[in-house]
């Protein structure tokens, strides 16, 4: 009898292997079959995308040219987020050699990973972090090294801790500040610290600020900004999470023309170019968005902290929390594990939220929770909550 092939074994790469099915998406499946539940789940804007933005790009699919753009993308998009860059941070990138229109940041993640990734080759992450991050360096051929944060430390990665995780091997430093999913921020003098060491060992700093827009309370700190840190740092965000802009899928790349070469390379035989439509809602955003910005913000102000003070009411333990749209309490004190808490909170309370062991070392014991919801929603998924923690 001929033995059954398996086709997996013979022709799939064994890097594939190294990286487990994501357990958020299998979590969230589970939770989307079952009725009256209130997800606190999913890290994605409960506002719809601003209709000016949506007028705007509908209309240029009448008014304009919607073929493939540039590999870069509209050089219109791209003078006008140089603007805004130094706008806001007083970075500046040429428009014409410096930034890279991608497919979302998750692109901008393959192009760069797959362009400076040797066999081998460590990529230093703080860790809890986003999920994708470390699958994407190890599919690209590199080591991800977990370097854990901590709630003492406003779960800010110690520069220390970061300098003893370099080995020979090591190329960047890869952070994502505002943290998903924590809502942890860098502040200057940490950033700076973490800067240096770069400079010092000679490595690169990969940047993901996503969230830049949504920091409370304090000044994003952008990292290219830095003092002497601008030709070492790969600047990477987007429009999904600042303009609720999921589902148009447009980020960019903004680094050392040199670098950038290299990463259009992987974009160019990937993708060809963001979707022209979605480009034309980025220009649209970063032109006439802004009070829509600040509306969104505000509300999340609102709902973020009405979500710690009740957590920490609760019995939770929950730090503030100064960026995007995550609480990342404690469930320690119940005894139960972040994982063991989220399945027993969805089944019994019909309430979804993420084990913080999803995303890495340091989230032991914690869960995520999205205030991205609406705030009737969150109020009773919070009542929820606490009547199951009363009851363990």
């Amino acid at each position: 009898m001929t033995p059954q092939l398996s086709l997996k074994n013979k022709f799939i790469a064994d890097r594939i292997d190294k990286v487990p099915v994501s357990g958020l998406h299998r979590f969230f499946g589970i939770a989307a079959s079952m009725p009256e539940v209130i997800s606190l789940g999913v890290g994605e804007p409960d506002f719809p995308t601003p209709a000016p933005i949506a007028k705007f790009a509908f209309e240029s699919i009448y008014e304009k040219a919607i073929g493939y753009t540039a590999n870069s993308g509209l050089i219109e998009l791209r003078e006008a987020l140089s603007a805004h860059l130094e706008r806001l941070y007083k970075v500046s990138y040429n428009p014409k050699d410096e930034i890279l229109i991608t497919v979302g940041v998750s692109e901008a993640l393959k192009c760069v990973f797959s362009a400076l990734c040797n066999d081998g080759d460590e990529i230093i992450v703080p860790n809890p972090c986003f999920v994708a991050y470390e699958p994407e360096i190890i599919f690209a051929g590199g080591v991800p090294v977990a370097v854990e944060c901590y709630a003492e430390n406003n779960f800010e990665p110690l520069a220390a801790d970061i300098h003893a995780a370099i080995t020979d091997k090591t190329k960047a430093i890869f952070i994502g500040f505002p943290n998903n999913p924590t809502g942890a921020v860098l502040t200057k003098e940490n950033a700076q610290e973490i800067a240096k060491i770069a400079e010092e060992n000679d490595l690169l700093v990969i940047s993901d600020e996503i969230y830049d827009r949504l920091v409370y309370g304090t000044k994003h700190i952008c990292f290219s900004a830095l003092q002497g840190a601008k030709d070492r740092t790969i600047l990477l965000g987007g429009f999904s999470k600042d303009y609720a802009m999921t589902g148009w899928r447009v980020g960019y790349i903004c680094c050392n023309a040199e670098l950038l070469t290299a990463f259009s390379k992987i974009h160019q035989y990937a993708v060809m170019s963001a979707p022209t439509i979605s480009q034309f809602a980025a220009l649209a955003a970063l032109n006439i968005a802004e009070e829509f910005v600040l509306e969104m913000h505000a509300e999340y102000n609102r709902r973020r902290k009405f979500v710690v003070s009740t957590l920490n009411e609760i019995g939770l333990d929950c730090f503030e929390p100064k960026g995007a749209f995550y609480a990342f309490p404690s469930v320690e004190k119940t005894g139960l594990s972040g994982d063991e808490f989220a399945e027993r909170l969805l089944m019994e309370e019909k309430v979804a939220v993420i084990s913080g062991a999803s995303f890495g070392i340091g989230g032991t014991n914690h869960v995520r929770i999205a205030y991205c919801k609406s705030f009737e929603q969150i109020e009773i998924a919070l009542e929820r909550i606490g009547k199951f923690v009363k009851k363990i």
